[in-house]
């Protein structure tokens, strides 16, 4: 199978695998070989993470196991047991690196409010450029409300919830590129864009979001996991509505 996460990485860094082979001492039929899923040499495959500036568990991950099981074009970089695990320096990473896009969907999300400069970064992204989405769940629509029963947290305590997201997110409303709007979709998962990589919040029944699994995706030159949920995003944006007043 192809290693589409090393054709991507290469096209970011802008290296050919001429250059690549003449980093590691290799042919450039050897440097072909690896993209089409040949597995390098424990030593080689940290010359090439290090030049590529990735990590070497993404771009060959299981790479222990045999070449054949080394990678696919799915796009999932990581998957973690509950959203809670996520590390946070990721969230920080994700978010300081966007320049296009910031795509986030959520019923709620104030855990990323304990971030005392969210509002600062996010208008600082939005004034060079970077396009900033938020969709919050409508408060009064029946998903919320059953939503929050499903939880097990009473009949409107997401709907509270989502009160205070929205004074927390008022300000960014008079900002340029920022846009808020409200949505009354079934979340089947919370998801958070930074360009071309995603963290995504599966959903499951009777559970809250912050004990549900989390998956870390990266988009890749062929159809993968990033797309569908990206499709998914905007399926709802097209389906939300603007809230209305400005800060």
């Amino acid at each position: 199978m192809a290693n589409e996460r090393l054709r991507d990485a290469l096209e970011r860094a802008r290296v050919s695998p001429a250059e690549l082979a003449l980093l590691t001492e290799c042919d450039v039929k050897t440097v072909s070989r690896w993209l089409g899923g040949r597995v390098p040499h424990p030593r080689t495959r940290f010359k090439i993470a290090k030049r590529l500036k990735e990590d070497e568990d993404y771009l060959w991950p299981g790479a222990g196991r045999a070449a054949t099981d080394a990678t696919d074009s799915t796009g999932m970089v990581q998957f973690y047991p509950t959203r809670g695990s996520v590390p946070p320096y990721l969230w920080d990473r994700l978010l300081d690196g966007a320049t296009a896009e910031i795509g986030i969907l959520v019923y709620v999300g104030m855990f990323l409010t304990e971030k005392p400069d969210l509002l600062d970064r996010l208008r600082r992204k939005a004034s060079a450029g970077t396009r900033v989405r938020l969709l919050l769940g409508d408060r009064d629509s029946d998903v919320v409300k059953q939503r929050s029963i499903d939880e097990g947290i009473g009949q409107e305590t997401i709907s509270a919830k989502i009160d205070h997201a929205n004074a927390f997110f008022r300000p960014l409303r008079a900002v340029q590129n920022v846009e808020v709007r409200s949505h009354s979709t079934v979340l089947y998962n919370s998801i958070y864009r930074f360009d071309n990589e995603m963290l995504v919040n599966p959903h499951v029944y009777g559970k809250t979001a912050p004990m549900a699994p989390a998956m870390h995706l990266r988009k890749t030159g062929s159809y993968g996991l990033f797309d569908t949920y990206a499709g998914s995003f905007e399926a709802v944006w097209d389906a939300s509505t603007q809230q209305e007043g400005r800060a």
